[in-house]
């Protein structure tokens, strides 16, 4: 199960993705694009890094993550910091959220994660349930063009976001980047920022 073996890496202090910061590529998206602040949801939000950094924005943030380690974490920073977001533990593959609809929707790296067409086209098909009408979502996926030795996110092609938002979202901009990182050389990404469909 993929909650499990993200309570187990979080247990263990083994989370790459977790680099104490907000993910560049969300500040650029939100501050280019001009998304005006609204009713926000970070799904698999982790510590809160970009949760945190949209409050302070003036967006209405709920986080959400499986993990209860990486949730308490992120109620801690928010604290810290003084910034008002809601956490909650919750599955959003198998929950609907009472609080939706949102005009905004972030995930980096939980869309990638899924491995087969079918289950991030349910994937897609949940968020845009979760937004209201013309509602953004902007996900941060791995990259299939980077050719890698080592370990690192799951990668996917432009064909298998295509493929899976297609029949929900239309796509705004389908960018090549790279993620936010602590490392010299930071994995590969697709930013993909997509608008919720009239009949979704």
């Amino acid at each position: 199960m993929i909650e499990e073996r993200y309570q187990k890496r979080y247990k263990t202090g083994d989370t790459p993705w977790s680099i104490g910061k907000p993910d560049f590529n969300l500040i650029q998206t939100v501050t280019t694009m001009d998304i005006k602040p609204c009713k926000a949801l970070d799904i698999g939000c982790g510590t809160g890094d970009n949760s945190i950094w949209l409050a302070q924005k003036n967006f209405t943030v709920i986080g959400i993550d499986t993990s209860e380690l990486a949730i308490q974490k992120a109620i801690e920073e928010a604290s810290k910091g003084n910034v008002k977001c809601t956490f909650m533990v919750i599955d959003f593959l198998t929950n609907k959220m009472e609080e939706a609809p949102f005009g905004f929707a972030f995930d980096r790296g939980c869309f990638h994660s899924l491995n087969s067409d079918e289950e991030r086209k349910s994937f897609a098909k949940n968020v845009a349930a979760h937004l209201e009408k013309d509602g953004l979502w902007l996900s941060i996926v791995g990259n299939a063009d980077e050719q890698r030795d080592g370990p690192g996110p799951p990668q996917r092609t432009a064909g298998d976001i295509v493929n899976s938002v297609e029949p929900y979202f239309e796509i705004l901009s389908l960018v090549s980047s790279h993620f936010g990182s602590n490392h010299q050389n930071p994995p590969r990404a697709w930013v993909c920022l997509m608008r919720k469909r009239p009949l979704a």
